[in-house]
């Protein structure tokens, strides 16, 4: 899709550039991200190195240093959306905008005194990597952090 999006266009502007990528490129980095995320270095390369790539294509800000370059197009970084996203799923489940049998279980803690928000989750552990890196595992620890105005709110956007 990078290569489509070089190839048709000699000149882009930021604002075109930004429009084309979040619906050609990123929307397939962003398929399915609470199911599949890269938990491997070299695999959350091999996918920062796309956007890396991609910014290189406007002319205008080409020389600019990567995080420089995503300043300028407002984009964020992969690990950044990944726990966004996860954030938001796990908002989803909890206030119960999914359905109940199809949500995956996830642990809550009652009555904790320690530090943590209202909806404070507990981590299982796991002895193997697949159930580590598992979505009801691997945002417990983001999600516990989080203030209780953030997972208090009404919606999502707030």
């Amino acid at each position: 899709m990078l290569g489509i999006i070089k190839r048709n266009f000699r000149y882009i502007s930021i604002n075109s550039f930004i429009l084309l990528y979040k619906s050609m490129v990123r929307s397939l980095f962003d398929y399915c991200v609470p199911v599949w995320v890269p938990y491997k270095k070299g695999d959350i390369e091999v996918l920062e190195k796309v956007q890396k790539k991609a910014t290189k294509i406007i002319l205008e800000i080409k020389h600019l240093p990567y995080k420089e370059r995503l300043k300028v197009c407002k984009l964020p970084m992969l690990h950044f959306r990944q726990v966004r996203g996860d954030m938001i799923e796990m908002y989803k489940i909890l206030t119960g905008k999914y359905d109940v049998d199809v949500a995956p279980k996830v642990l809550r803690v009652y009555g904790s005194t320690t530090r943590g928000n209202v909806f404070k989750l507990d981590k299982g552990r796991a002895k193997y990597d697949l159930r580590k890196y598992y979505f009801t595992n691997r945002v417990v620890n983001a999600w516990n952090s989080l203030p209780d105005h953030a997972v208090l709110s009404e919606t999502i956007n707030t």
